[in-house]
């Protein structure tokens, strides 16, 4: 089983002293951040389009094997709701292109006030573009149903396994690919996880069935990320 760790996201002041060296400069913190990680989740695709430029320079400065993930825009799932979003979708493939073959999935990280909707789900997988990884966060626990699991299955589409106060930390595996992603539980993106809780999240990543994973950690705060990315890494490897 393939497993790739990372955070979501490098670009942190916060980070600095703590994970980046104090004179390495902002703009050579990705390939610091690449030389530890070989996959980063992009948030900044949820709230804008980056130029094609940028996401060349992403490719150029990392390794061959490093994969970014791209974050859908929130027109996509928060403002459309997943409806009439063709044209959309087609952007997002557009900007995942650009890089160069360095795309680990797509995310579409659904809000907390869309509930269960199969017709809905349904509909979207089916205009969902082809060539990449598609996975889906929902944050309603309402989506927490074998109906759902099926529907996904069926099409090839991910369900994204969270770790959060919002939703159930059920391991749910629709895909030859797991997509795991830990947003803190108390405090949010403050919490720190403990040793404790990540050997039984390694466990569980490793008898998740899947022949590939992706893991990224959202609780930035002080660089919480690195250290539980880290750290979670080093229990995955120790088989």
């Amino acid at each position: 089983m393939k497993i790739h760790v990372g955070t979501s996201g490098w670009s942190y002041p916060g980070w600095r002293g703590r994970f980046y060296p104090p004179e390495i400069k902002p703009p050579d913190w990705l390939e610091y951040y690449a030389g530890h990680f070989d996959t980063v989740e992009i948030n900044m695709t949820f709230y804008r389009s980056p130029k094609p430029e940028i996401l060349h320079g992403w490719a150029a400065r990392t390794p061959a094997e490093f994969l970014f993930t791209l974050k859908a825009n929130r027109q996509i799932t928060h403002l459309k709701k997943l409806q009439k979003v063709e044209h959309d979708l087609e952007h997002l493939a557009y900007l995942a292109r650009q890089l160069r073959g360095k795309v680990g999935c797509l995310l579409y990280q659904l809000p907390p006030s869309l509930s269960k909707d199969l017709e809905l789900l349904g509909s979207f997988l089916k205009i969902l573009p082809t060539g990449f990884r598609q996975v889906i966060e929902f944050r309603h626990p309402g989506w927490y149903d074998p109906a759902v699991y099926e529907l996904m299955s069926a099409s090839g589409a991910i369900f994204c396994v969270v770790s959060s106060s919002r939703v159930p930390p059920d391991v749910v595996v629709t895909a030859p690919v797991a997509y795991f992603r830990f947003h803190g539980l108390t405090g949010g993106y403050r919490y720190r996880y403990t040793d404790e809780e990540l050997k039984k999240w390694a466990e569980a990543i490793r008898q998740c069935g899947a022949t590939e994973a992706f893991v990224y950690f959202n609780n930035d705060y002080q660089a919480h990320a690195v250290s539980n990315a880290l750290k979670l890494r080093e229990l995955l490897s120790a088989t």
